[in-house]
């Protein structure tokens, strides 16, 4: 059984960047789309942005859109999801997800089937 392994989270002032990796073990992410959600406390999960697992179309939710950027490194089969400008808001545990879905949209509002990382906290300090 696959599991997926988020890591690259931390402690960042207000404008800086982060850059998290999700990879699985002991199978690669080929043909999987790949989603990056985050909740914070007291707030539902949302997607964040997705990658498709066919062509790699990407999806980002609005509040993020010009300051992220997902993409594979097919070489470490991993998906990265680079964070720049981060505000406050921003701070969340970000969990990755693997699952089959028609395009990268439909991931990120997919439901919670799917294989799921264990989480990483994201803090931006003001």
């Amino acid at each position: 059984q696959s599991q997926l392994v988020e890591s690259g989270g931390g402690l960042v002032r207000n404008g800086g960047s982060l850059r998290l990796s999700c990879a699985a073990s002991p199978s690669s992410l080929d043909y999987y789309a790949i989603g990056w959600f985050r909740q914070a406390p007291g707030k539902e999960r949302e997607g964040v942005s997705c990658i498709s697992g066919t062509d790699d179309s990407t999806y980002y939710a609005d509040s993020v859109k010009g300051r992220f950027t997902i993409f594979r490194d097919n070489a470490k089969k991993i998906v990265n999801l680079q964070m720049n400008s981060l505000k406050p808001e921003d701070t969340a545990v970000y969990y990755c997800k693997a699952d089959i879905m028609p395009t990268a949209e439909a991931m990120c509002v997919g439901g919670p089937t799917g294989y799921w990382g264990q989480g990483t906290q994201v803090t931006v300090s003001s």
